[in-house]
């Protein structure tokens, strides 16, 4: 009786195992050597018309493209809630603010605030 005579059990422990595993491996087992650039960061999928990077290319912009730390969480948000690149960005934004103490509206949180009107 070999690991084959079982394939249904491990088929079963398979589907229930791969979606626990996605969330705790790393999704990319390396890094790239050269520094990304806006060319990349279309190929990847972080560029929409709310949010262009063609005119960076057009213009001929030199810098090394969007920040790496930004780029791996907005791709994660966009990989784990299935959303597009326009709402990963925003519910990136409102987690950067939030961590920041400043409320959706602008405000900040904290109870010691004095606002004049």
């Amino acid at each position: 009786m070999g690991l084959t005579d079982h394939y249904m059990l491990w088929s079963y422990a398979l589907v229930l195992w791969i979606p626990v595993l996605e969330n705790i491996l790393p999704e990319q087992a390396y890094e790239r050597l050269r520094p990304s650039t806006f060319e990349d960061d279309i190929e990847a999928g972080l560029s929409s018309d709310a949010f262009s990077l063609a005119s960076n290319i057009a213009d001929g912009d030199s810098r090394a493209g969007l920040d790496v730390a930004s780029k791996k969480e907005i791709l994660r948000i966009m990989k784990r809630q299935k959303v597009d690149f326009d709402e990963a960005r925003n519910i990136f934004m409102q987690m950067k603010l939030a961590r920041n103490g400043i409320a959706p509206d602008g405000r900040p949180t904290d109870p010691r605030a004095v606002f004049f009107s």
